[in-house]
Order: C-alpha cells, then structure tokens, then sequence
C-alpha cells in the first residue's frame, strides 16, 4: 500500500484535497506499535463524473504501465494490474482498495512490547519470526527514525539471545526434564539461521541490515563449548571414591560426566536439531578435546605411580572401550574420529614409567615376603596345615605379586604384558636365590630348634607351587626359566638330605650285621631296618604328594644300594646247591620285604615302575646266583644271566 501512494499522486485521476490529507498521514508511518488501519485513513471514493478524455487517457497509461508488475490506477479509479481490463477495475477499485488495506493490517509488525511478551511466554521461535518482520519494516524509514527503532530491536534482540542461549547452555539437563521449552529455544536458533542464509543469498543485501548475519550458530557452538566445560569441571556432582587420589577423581569425573551426557545428546537432543548443525560430533568433539587437554596437563605432571597406571587404564582400556565403544555411543562416535587421548610420545613416557615402577614395586612385595618368612622360622612355631600337609603362605604371597604386576599389565595392553613379563621372570629368578640363601642359612643355624623338621618340610612343600607356576606362566624361551627351576631342585634336593640325613645314618650299622652276622639271622635284620624306616616316613607324609613320592623313592634306591652293597661285601663258599638255595631264598625274602614296603608307601604306580618290579620279581629267585657270580665258579651260561641282573639292577638303582 505504501508503494502505491506515490502512484496515486501523479495518476490521471490527479488528487483531490482528501487524497493528499491521507497520503500526508501516511508519510508519518513509523511507529510499529500502531497499526495501519489507524494510521491510514480511508480516501473518499472518487467522483463518477469523469470526462471522456480522462478515461483515454487512463487507458494509455495502462498500456505504458503493462511490463511492471505494480498496479496502475485507472481511469474510473479502479486499481488493476497489468492487463486487466478497465471494465474489471470500474467494478472493484473500492473492494481492491480495502483487501490491500486489510491485508495490510493482517501483517504489520508487532510492537516490541508485544514481541516481550512472547518471550516472557517462552515462544521464542515467534519472537524471532516477529523480530525478522520488524526489522525489515525499517528499511523505509528515515535515518533519524530507523535509528531509534533499531536501538528497541537491538535491546529486545540482546534479550530474547540472552534467554534462548542460557537455555541451549543447559541443553543436558532440560533435554529430559524439559524438552518443550528446549525446543523452543532451538527453533528461535534455527529461525535466525535461516534468516542468515537468506541474508547472505540476497545478490544486494539489504544496507540497512547491519546487523546481519547475526551468527547465532557461532554463538551457539561457543555456548556448548562452555556448557562442556563448566560440567566437566565440576567435580562435585561426582560421588567421591575412596582410595583415589585427586587427579584419579578427576579421571573418574570427567569420564562419567561425557559419558553421561553424549547418551543424553545421542537420544534426547540430536533431533532437536537439523543435521546440518552435526550436533553430535560438536558435542563429542568438544568433550574429548577438554578431556584430552586436562590429561595432558596430567601427564606432565609429577605423579605417584597408582595415578600413572590409573592414566594408562583411560587411555589404553577404559575411554576407548568403555566409552568409544558403549551400546548407545560407538556408532555416533565412530564417525567423529576423535583419536587417542594423549600423544604418543607421551604414552610411551608414562608407559617406561610404569614399567619401572611396577618392576620395582614387586621386588620390593617379595623382599617382604621372604623377611616375613624368615621371621616366622626364627619364632620355632609349628607351620600351619593344609590338608594334612606343612604349609606356609610364602609361596601364594610371591606368586600373587607376580602375578598381580603380569595382570595389570596386560590390562593395559597385550605389548605390555609381553613387555613386563620377563621383567617378572627375572625378578623371580633373583627371588628364589635369595631364599634358597636363606633356607640354607636356616638349615645350618637352627638344627636344635624344636619345629626344625617342620620348617624344612613347609619349605619344600612351597618349591611345588613356585614350579607349577614357573612351567604354567614363563615361556620356555625365557633365560630365566631354567635359573628358577634349578634353583627350585636345589632347595627341595637339600630338604630331602636333611631330612633322610639322619635317617640314613641310623640304617647304617643296622646294615652292617649282614656282613658281621650269619645270614640265617638276615629276616631279624631286615626287620629291624623296615621298622626303623616306617618310623621315620611318618613324618613325610606331611610333605606334599610329589615330595611324598619323591623322598620314598629315594629311601627305596638307598634300601636296595645298601643291599646290594652288602651282599658283595659278604664272602662265602656256597659249595653244595642246598647252601645256594637256602640263601638264594634269604635275599629273595630280603627283597620282598623292601618291595613290599616300599611299594605299600609308594602312592602311585608308573608303567615304569611296575616293569621294573615285575624284572625284579621274576629274578628274585636267581639273585643270589647273580650277585655271587663273579665270587664263585659258575658257568658261563650262569655269569651271562648275572650280567643281565646286575646291569638291571644298576638302572633300578640309578634311576
């Protein structure tokens, strides 16, 4: 309507006074707060009583007007477009007048106290539109006038900013609680975004539209980016843990904190969003990059060794699996390609650092453990039983510190656990040295103690466990391997010789009488040597089953040896077969009786040994004849047999 005007002024209807006293009103337009209905008054309608000539001259103007879309005022006052005719416009210039004049007025700008109201009722995406309209009215005011009217915009603009962005800044917690008024203030954002790129599209932008673009979205990732923050940084939302330092709380805040509020962005907010904002990167970038940059700083610090495994464990373990890779956030995530929390360079620092110190810190729990150990042997206490065996914790103690520093690592990466492993191996190499130092040191100064025999049993049992996890856990190309099970052969070998040292001394004389006595008086003798030894294999059988084993399997080899030995001693002339047979009898006794009891000690049977007592079985008839072929005058056949038994008993003996 207001482009009109000047139209009407120059038309060949011409002006009458009325015509002029409307337009003069007109040109005072520029309250937006005032409609237009009441600022244009209605023009009286014009007088039927027209001249011929005028009406000629309406229709050349029509035709000269034809190319413009702007409406041309006719001859009979009628206002038509282009083309029409001027019958058309005879009939409707009153009813045109009044739908321009009406349509008017169904879309002036709204005043800004109107437009305050919206947004005091939270609709924003009204007062935005409301405000776009307002602003772009001014582009036909004056100067003086578009001043004063774009200071009012500007203030109600400063507000409506203010109140969307402090929402969009809570976006996290209103995303659930209230997700309508967040709506709302993501299409306020969204409608001056819009209105920038409309802007920015124009070939000839608006001059007077200084104040576009607004930039709302920058603004808008700066708001996010300070939301992030100041989450991440308040530590008081997260339950305090005991045991953690400050900067493992620190860890454990800023983790839950991202974690938590992607999922709420991922399932509650992303929607609220074109995709062209990429709400779900922005976020993801932004909360890794704080993150990522506190860790740095972290890093670089002077740390206790926890914090530094506690550092490995986000950047090794928990970010990338634990977040990277949760349920709700590996496939958002997966498209960000947000990288490792630290520097490579850095890792590696801290990696040799833990390394170091995880080495350290097991030598240190095993010094421990065997003072410990060496304490509780100088106290001359019974050791403990574990299913009827001798027991000390020596052993569980050292290998769950080996084992503890072998599983941490590996937590942390597989190269690390490749890396810290013979680290380990080694650590326990100098270990066990260490204790069989100081078992043999027991063993030399404590001979009269009351619980001696215990203690050497618990310390051998303690050699099984170390070896069932030295040949289960270290690989056999590691050096050290070799080094802890020889070590371990040494203590349980020296246990076993104490242990059957005194034992083996008291059999000694007993052995003797066979060459100093009759043989007739050989089944007393053996009997005294088998009860002597049943006293003392009692009290083996609190060592452990392999030790068990190990230890009857050595008093059978020193049995029969001294046996044997015996026998060879003893010259005699057998010189009728009665003679021969009745002591090839005695020992055929003699070594059924060390067999039997032996045997009924012994706890398993191999295939190898039950071959060899069936040998032994089948030649008990014939050792005597064996064992004295080379003192006597038998045949050939008879010395070739004796060849075969002694060459068996040799391996029996030896094995």
């Amino acid at each position: 309507m207001m482009k009109m005007l000047p139209f009407l002024q120059s038309g060949p209807i011409g002006i009458r006074k009325e015509s002029k006293d409307c337009i003069e009103e007109n040109r005072q337009l520029g309250n937006p707060s005032t409609s237009v209905a009441e600022q244009v008054p209605v023009c009286p309608e014009p007088s039927e009583d027209w001249s011929k000539d005028q009406v000629k001259k309406s229709e050349k103007q029509e035709a000269a007007c034809r190319h413009s879309r702007t409406s041309s005022i006719t001859s009979n006052g009628s206002c038509a477009s282009a083309g029409e005719s001027p019958e058309k416009g005879k009939k409707g210039l009153i009813g045109i007048l009044k739908s321009a004049l009406k349509k008017k007025k169904d879309s002036k700008p709204l005043s800004v106290k109107q437009i305050m109201d919206l947004i005091e009722e939270n609709k924003f995406p009204d007062a935005a539109q409301h405000l776009i309209v307002l602003e772009k009215s001014l582009s036909i005011k004056s100067e003086e006038e578009l001043k004063t009217s774009q200071q009012d915009i500007e203030s109600v603009y400063e507000i409506l900013k203010r109140k969307v962005f402090d929402i969009l800044k809570d976006s996290v917690l209103l995303a659930a609680a209230k997700p309508d008024l967040l709506q709302q203030a993501v299409d306020a954002l969204k409608e001056q975004e819009k209105e920038d790129q409309n802007y920015l599209s124009e070939s000839l932008p608006d001059q007077n539209m200084q104040s576009r673009p607004r930039k709302w979205k920058e603004v808008w990732m700066a708001t996010v980016k300070e939301s992030v923050e100041t989450r991440m940084k308040d530590t008081r939302r997260t339950p305090t843990t005991e045991n953690l330092s400050t900067a493992g709380q620190n860890l454990l805040h800023m983790g839950k904190t991202m974690k938590e509020d992607l999922t709420v962005v991922v399932q509650l907010i992303k929607q609220l969003y074109p995709p062209e904002f990429n709400v779900c990167s922005t976020y993801a970038e932004l909360y890794h990059n704080y993150f990522a940059s506190q860790l740095k700083k972290t890093a670089e610090s002077q740390l206790e060794d926890k914090d530094i495994y506690l550092l490995l464990s986000w950047v090794h373990n928990i970010y990338p699996n634990d977040i990277r890779k949760d349920r709700v956030l590996a496939k958002e995530l997966e498209k960000v390609k947000l990288g490792s929390l630290l520097p490579s360079s850095l890792i590696k620092e801290l990696e040799k650092k833990y390394l170091g110190s995880e080495e350290a810190t097991v030598k240190n729990c095993l010094s421990r453990c065997l003072e410990t150990e060496i304490q509780r042997w100088k106290k001359d206490q019974e050791p403990e039983k574990l299913d009827g065996h001798f027991h000390s914790e020596l052993a569980i103690l050292a290998i769950q510190n080996i084992h503890g520093g072998q599983k941490r690592a590996d937590a942390l990466s597989a190269a690390l656990g490749e890396e810290i492993s013979p680290c380990l191996s080694r650590e326990l190499a100098a270990f066990l040295k260490s204790y069989k130092d100081a078992f043999e040191d027991f063993k030399e100064k404590n001979k009269k103690q009351r619980f001696y025999k215990p203690i050497l049993i618990a310390n051998i049992n303690n050699c099984r466990n170390f070896r069932d996890y030295a040949e289960k856990n270290i690989a056999e190309k590691d050096d050290d391997k070799v080094s802890i099970l020889s070590t371990l052969s040494d203590i349980e070998n020296s246990g076993f010789d104490v242990l059957l040292q005194q034992l083996f001394a008291q059999l000694k004389p007993i052995y003797k009488k066979f060459t100093e006595n009759k043989w007739d008086s050989s089944d007393e003798i053996m009997n005294e040597i088998i009860k002597t030894t049943r006293k003392y294999i009692s009290d083996f059988q609190t060592l452990n089953d392999p030790f068990y084993k190990a230890v009857i399997e050595k008093i059978h080899v020193h049995l029969v040896k001294e046996y044997i030995v015996r026998l060879l001693k003893r010259r005699v002339s057998l010189k009728s077969p009665a003679q021969q047979q009745n002591l090839a009898q005695n020992v055929s006794k003699n070594a059924a009786a060390l067999e039997t009891f032996c045997t009924n000690h012994l706890l398993y049977q191999s295939v190898e040994s039950q071959s060899r007592r069936k040998t032994h079985n089948d030649c008990a008839n014939h050792e005597i004849v064996y064992v004295y072929a080379n003192h006597t005058s038998f045949n050939v056949p008879c010395i070739y047999h004796t060849k075969v038994a002694i060459s068996n008993l040799w391996l029996y003996i030896h094995r």
